[in-house]
């Protein structure tokens, strides 16, 4: 608490520092929330592992094998002659000499062999697709297209992942190509004639994509800064505040409320972008890219919110409240408890008692930023990084009061004994 709230005089509240305090803690809680984009477009750009995790797990989801399955199956059938197929049907039959009448009416069958072929064909790349080497080839795909995401995310250049039409597609024809030869070698030999297929899957779809490519790459540009520019803002607006300790609350409470709101606009988004798709798109398989899309920036926004509440929880419990004071008092006599039942069995802490009672404040200053630091260098840190660094923390602290050798002097009563 005393590092929190300077020890003096009272002081008159000026009407416009409390002002300019709220309107920092404000615009660094906005600035947290634009933080977690950035980080999120950033790494979906620049970190090749990160992309191949968020895309990788859509080879085995059953909606976009659907709508892979369909995508190929309609190209293949497109290159299917079935009125070729039918003539060289009844000419085989005229030369094995079936009956004229017969042969007429293999003539009548267009219907019943283009349904028959599109099974056939559909099975075919549903087997293609739902196969293990199909998640590799997706896989390994994606990692060399990833280069090209930048591309696609700003118009240009010609890769695997490209914009084209208002819409991020991968081409497919490996698929097809796939496919083509397995129905050859099940016996349609017509298959063999398909030429070169060139057929795009949409990964992305909106007409106001190009909007979106633009604020995807100023995030991606200030994804670096953003965080620390609105962790300094967040400070200055707790150091200009009177009540040190209410503006942290205060502004922990900030951001969770931004991190709510952000994770509201993702699910209300997510119903926006689907009622918004072009006709004749997949659904689900539009849903399933979507939630693939930003997991990891769902991920973000529970992480961050955990520090935010955990911060607020922190600041609370400093404070000179009953419930705070009580808190305080029960962990404190628990842990002497269990220090004094230790002590009845022999243990000593010596001189590692002495010097954590001479250093304790500081020794809690050195766990609390070692936490943050572990916090803010963690590569995209989980909720459970967040719990887990909570957890040892606290254990930490716990230790030290353990430790706490009440009968030796502190180092502030040291300081001034050495001096006088």
């Amino acid at each position: 608490m005393g590092a929190l709230e300077v020890a003096g005089p009272p002081r008159r509240h000026h009407p416009f520092r409390s002002l300019g305090a709220a309107l920092l803690i404000l615009l660094a809680a906005l600035l947290s929330l634009l933080s977690v984009v950035a980080v999120w477009a950033n790494s979906i750009v620049q970190d090749t592992d990160r992309y191949v995790a968020t895309v990788g797990p859509l080879a085995s989801n059953p909606d976009v094998q659907a709508a892979v399955t369909n995508r190929v199956t309609s190209a293949v059938l497109e290159r299917v002659d079935v009125d070729a197929l039918v003539q060289q049907l009844t000419d085989a039959a005229a030369q094995q000499g079936v009956p004229p009448r017969a042969a007429e009416l293999l003539k009548n069958l267009d219907g019943p062999i283009e349904s028959g072929l599109k099974q056939l064909v559909s099975n075919t790349v549903e087997r293609v697709v739902t196969s293990s080497a199909f998640q590799k080839t997706w896989v390994e795909a994606n990692r060399r297209a990833h280069a090209a995401v930048d591309e696609a995310l700003t118009g240009e250049g010609e890769g695997a992942v490209k914009l084209k039409d208002n819409q991020v597609v991968i081409d497919v024809g490996p698929i097809v190509a796939n496919v083509k030869d397995r129905l050859v070698a099940a016996g349609l030999t017509p298959a063999a004639k398909i030429p070169e297929v060139h057929t795009d899957f949409v990964v992305f779809a909106s007409k106001d994509i190009g909007e979106i490519k633009t604020y995807v790459r100023v995030l991606q540009l200030l994804g670096g800064w953003l965080p620390i520019i609105a962790l300094l803002v967040a400070a200055v607006g707790v150091y200009v505040a009177f009540n040190r300790r209410h503006a942290l609350i205060g502004a922990a409470l900030a951001v969770f409320v931004a991190m709510l709101v952000l994770g509201i606009s993702l699910t209300v988004a997510r119903d926006v972008y689907l009622d918004r798709l072009p006709p004749g798109t997949s659904q689900a398989a539009a849903g399933a890219v979507y939630d693939a899309l930003i997991k990891f920036l769902r991920a973000g926004v529970r992480a961050l919110a955990a520090v935010a509440l955990f911060t607020a929880a922190g600041a609370f419990l400093a404070g000179p409240s009953r419930i705070a004071v009580l808190t305080r008092t029960g962990c404190r006599r628990s842990i002497g408890a269990v220090r004094d039942v230790a002590t009845s069995a022999g243990f000593r802490t010596g001189a590692v008692g002495r010097f954590v009672h001479r250093f304790k404040r500081w020794i809690g200053v050195a766990i609390l930023l070692i936490a943050a630091i572990v916090l803010f260098t963690w590569n995209y840190p989980t909720t459970a990084v967040v719990v887990w660094t909570a957890v040892i923390t606290l254990a930490g602290l716990a230790i030290r009061e353990f430790l706490d050798d009440t009968s030796a002097p502190p180092a502030d009563s040291q300081a001034g004994t050495a001096t006088s």
